[in-house]
């Protein structure tokens, strides 16, 4: 191998958790290959949109713990970009209260917020309406509203994340697809469309793609790709804006009757807010099966939940568009991140982070991913996350 195909580390996709890890592992010396399909801040394999939804709390504590010692990693990377990327705007909760969710339940939410003493004002129904404007919430739901939650700047972060793995020397080439890989005794072979390359430790931090690398080495993870529907909405009173907000209902026979909105993003001229619905229904095969058009039935559901609840806001979409979200097959899971040192012969060269709400987390998996290539351990509690892990047990 020539010294231009050969690296410490090569990690396959170049979205946030990529580019994390692209930065953080050059930073530490590392000499590091990004490789991203599409080229970098593409939106075609995960990550769309403006904004992610950033907040501390969780009803399942190994993560509630996680958000934690990710704050402080977010506020390192926003002193080193020079730029605020978290604005915090609230997380409202509300809803049936004992329901279960892909976002989790918000009764048990309040108790793990109590045992790890997390700041947040419980609110009845009538609170919700009188201070946030919503209107018609049927009398039984309640919730909270947690004020450090908010909203990440997307683009932001990921500008943040190229330039400095960029000032670190990480070498970052977009528009080249791997192909496969072949992992052996003493590191990884990586082919690509374009040439080949020999890695002591590999990344897989390719989202939707992660399986197209796995299962020809003979391993296939349980994820669930799901194109669902964004809108943005005008709103009919400029004075009225509005935290991130998340409504827990019961399901439906059609969907799950979750419902989530922004505020107006304090980094945009627009003055239009994003919202959507979290329905897990109708998956598809693969990321190229995504078309940019969201279900109609889906944008009718959110833009009549909106009629009737909030009215500071047009119902009447401004724009359309979706987002591909990759999610573990077990809800319970939560994310797939680790070795793959069970999964596949030689897998302990191979590192993987996959599926799930991950964004609020890019910091920290950066870091833990670094870890894991670097010395084969991280300091943070992952156990539950490992893609062997046996949800059942951990329950």
């Amino acid at each position: 191998m020539t010294d231009s195909t050969s690296f410490d580390i090569i990690v396959v996709g170049g979205g946030p958790v990529g580019l994390s890890c692209g930065w953080q592992a050059s930073a530490q010396g590392q000499r590091t290959l990004v490789l991203d399909r599409h080229g970098f801040f593409n939106e075609q394999c995960g990550t769309s949109g403006a904004e992610r939804h950033w907040r501390l709390q969780y009803t399942q504590e190994d993560l509630f713990r996680l958000t934690l010692e990710t704050l402080p990693l977010w506020r390192r990377l926003e002193s080193l970009a020079e730029r605020k990327l978290i604005h915090h705007i609230g997380s409202l909760w509300f809803g049936d209260i004992e329901v279960d969710t892909n976002e989790g339940q918000i009764a048990e939410t309040a108790r793990v917020m109590d045992k790890l003493e997390l700041r947040y004002d419980w609110l009845t129904a009538k609170e919700i309406e009188r201070r946030y404007g919503f209107t018609n919430l049927p009398k039984h739901y309640a919730g909270f509203m947690q004020p450090d939650g908010g909203a990440i700047d997307v683009r932001g972060t990921l500008a943040a994340l190229y330039g400095l793995a960029q000032q670190h020397g990480c070498h970052l080439r977009g528009g080249e697809r791997v192909l496969g890989l072949t992992p052996d005794a003493d590191g990884v072979t990586v082919r690509t469309d374009r040439t080949t390359y020999r890695a002591a430790k590999v990344v897989l931090a390719n989202g939707a793609e992660v399986n197209h690398l796995l299962t020809p080495l003979g391993a296939t993870l349980d994820i669930k790709l799901y194109e669902m529907a964004l809108v943005s909405l005008p709103r009919r009173d400029e004075d009225v804006d509005f935290p991130f907000w998340f409504v827990f209902q019961q399901p439906t026979e059609e969907d799950t009757n979750l419902f989530y909105g922004f505020g107006r993003n304090p980094w945009s001229p627009s003055e239009l807010v994003r919202l959507g619905p979290v329905f897990e229904v109708n998956p598809i095969d693969d990321a190229d099966q995504a078309t940019g058009v969201p279900d109609p039935r889906h944008v009718r559901r959110l833009t009549s939940w909106v009629g009737e609840h909030v009215p500071s806001l047009d119902p009447t979409p401004a724009q359309t568009s979706t987002c591909l979200a990759v999610l573990p097959g077990d809800p319970r899971r939560q994310f797939y991140l680790g070795l793959a040192d069970k999964l596949v012969p030689h897998g302990e060269h191979i590192v993987l982070y996959s599926s799930g709400w991950g964004f609020k987390f890019v910091p920290l998996l950066g870091e833990i991913c670094v870890d894991l290539a670097m010395s084969g351990t991280t300091k943070h509690d992952i156990s539950r996350l490992s893609p062997t892990a046996t949800q059942e047990a951990q329950q």
